[in-house]
C-alpha cells in the first residue's frame, strides 16, 4: 500500500513537472536571456551563481554546434517505437548539466517517439526529493517516463558513468569535492566529447 500511495505521488508530481516543462530550445533561449540580465536560475541568487551561468551558456552554445554523434547510434535510436518524455531536473548555474544537456538532447532529437522536457530543480524539490544522489539533490536528473501511463522506466544522473566514479574517488581521498577537482571534471568533460553520456544512455535503453 505504500508503494501504491508514493507512485501515485510520482506521478502527481511528474504530471505538474511536465505542465510547466521547458524544450530544450526554450531553456537554452531562457539561459540567453538570464545571462544578458546578469541573473541565474534557483533559490541562491549569488554572483558566483550568476558567473557560473554565465559560463554555462557559452559552453552548451558550442557543445550545441560541436557533439557530434557515431551513425551507429542514431541508427539504434531511430527503432525506439514506446513514447517517452525524458524529464530533466536542472538548474542554469549546474556545470554537470551544461556539459551532458546538449548531448542528451541530440540524442532526443533523432526520435520524435522522445520529447526532452527541462524543468527547474528549486521550483520542484517535493520531485526532486524521490530522486536524491546518496541523499543529496544532485543534478542534472533525468527522468525517463512512460508517456502514456507516466510511470518512471529509469533514470540516470547527475554525472556520467565515469565521472562519477572520478567523483566518489576524490571524495573519498578528500573528503569533499573542491574546487580543483570541479576544473578538473570539466577537463574530463571536454576531453571526452559526451561518449559517457550517450554510452550510459544507450545502455538503459538495452540498445548496446
Amino acid at each position: 500500500m505504500a508503494y501504491n500511495t508514493k507512485e501515485k505521488a510520482i506521478k502527481k508530481l511528474i504530471i505538474k513537472g511536465v505542465s510547466n516543462a521547458l524544450s530544450y530550445s526554450d531553456y537554452r533561449l531562457l539561459m540567453d536571456q538570464l545571462v544578458l540580465r546578469s541573473g541565474t536560475t534557483g533559490l541562491e541568487q549569488t554572483q558566483m551563481y550568476m558567473d557560473y551561468t554565465k559560463l554555462n551558456q557559452q559552453r552548451m552554445k558550442r557543445l550545441d554546434k560541436t557533439i557530434k554523434l557515431p551513425e551507429d547510434v542514431k541508427v539504434k535510436m531511430v527503432k525506439i517505437s514506446n513514447k517517452m518524455t525524458w524529464l530533466v531536473l536542472s538548474e542554469s548555474w549546474c556545470g554537470d548539466a551544461a556539459q551532458t544537456l546538449p548531448v542528451i538532447n541530440k540524442l532526443a532529437e533523432i526520435n520524435p517517439n522522445i520529447s526532452l522536457k527541462i524543468i527547474q530543480r528549486d521550483e520542484h524539490l517535493e520531485l526532486m526529493q524521490y530522486f536524491l544522489t546518496k541523499g543529496s539533490r544532485s543534478i542534472p536528473k533525468l527522468l525517463a517516463i512512460d508517456a502514456t501511463t507516466n510511470r518512471i522506466l529509469w533514470t540516470w544522473g547527475p554525472r556520467p558513468s565515469e565521472a562519477a566514479q572520478l567523483a566518489d574517488d576524490y571524495k573519498k581521498e578528500h573528503g569533499e569535492l573542491t574546487p580543483q577537482f570541479k576544473e578538473e571534471l570539466q577537463v574530463w568533460y571536454n576531453r571526452d566529447k559526451g561518449k559517457n553520456t550517450v554510452s550510459d544512455l544507450m545502455h538503459l535503453l538495452s540498445l548496446e
